[in-house]
């Protein structure tokens, strides 16, 4: 018999227009050799330009549809994404219990949107940082969301030194390791921090002509399939930057009035075959 193909399975919103959530994070798994399952924690109407609608998926079906993917396909690896509200974090938090703690779990903290539009109510941000930042494995912010966690301002921008603030303050809040993604930062260089060990740059080109909707959800579901796959931590971190780079540079620009798609898989090379 062949080898078991590792599963990932992402806990998200979906985005319509096709570019970030439930579907970047599958085209991700796929891009990294895994099997992408999903439940879905809202259903968005939602393009390049920004959210027009939001509709949260009852917490009940929610855990529904975690349940029934664990006991069938098993589960390797998961990642979080869009929560939206409060009761859907507090239904992941039992979800997340209920697997066990046997598979890594990578949070992507999705606050706002590449357009700007907000995807996390207010009184959501207190049970995501209660709730569900001591359950992960990993917590993948860039730096205006790991301020916002902070409860300081949520600016862009850091230089080495308060990157690492920013990442070391982060972990104090409960994960078991920070990945502060370099997309806000003139160097686009991920740091890696733990609670054992020094700083860890994770350097890469930045692709300033690429396109950049749902390149956070693209990094964090590529490490989350790097770990399904047994990788260690380290290895992930520098897979999930390599393809998010890979993602944003062949970009579908051409695509959209804002920000256009990522691309995992490369569409055009696949056209040309």
């Amino acid at each position: 018999m062949a080898a078991r193909t590792p599963v990932a399975l992402t806990i998200a919103g979906s985005d319509s227009g096709g570019g970030a959530g439930i579907q970047a994070d599958l085209k991700a798994f796929a891009a990294s050799g895994v099997h992408g399952a999903c439940a879905i924690t809202a259903i968005t109407a939602q393009n390049t330009l920004g959210v027009d609608a939001v509709h949260q998926v009852p917490p009940e079906v929610l855990l529904a549809q975690i349940r029934a993917v664990a006991a069938d396909l098993g589960v390797d690896a998961v990642k979080v994404g869009m929560l939206g509200s409060r009761e859907t974090t507090l239904a992941v938090a039992a979800a997340l219990d209920e697997l066990g703690g046997a598979a890594p779990v990578v949070v992507d903290p999705v606050m706002v949107a590449e357009s700007g539009s907000r995807l996390l109510a207010p009184d959501a941000q207190d049970a995501l940082v209660r709730e569900i930042l001591p359950r992960a494995d990993v917590l993948t912010p860039n730096v205006p969301e790991a301020r916002a966690l902070l409860g300081e301002e949520p600016l862009p921008g850091a230089d080495d030194r308060e990157a690492e603030r920013l990442a070391r303050a982060v972990l104090a809040l409960g994960p078991s390791a920070v990945v502060l993604t370099g997309g806000h930062r003139d160097s686009a260089t991920d740091l890696l921090v733990t609670r054992e060990g020094e700083a860890l740059a994770i350097s890469g080109p930045r692709h300033a002509d690429g396109a950049a909707h749902g390149s956070g959800c693209t990094h964090s579901a590529a490490l989350a399939a790097s770990l399904a796959r047994g990788e260690t931590l380290e290895q992930a971190a520098r897979d999930a930057r390599a393809l998010a780079g890979e993602a944003v540079a062949r970009g579908l620009r051409e695509l959209g009035g804002g920000a256009g798609p990522v691309d995992a898989i490369g569409l055009a090379e696949r056209r040309q075959r």
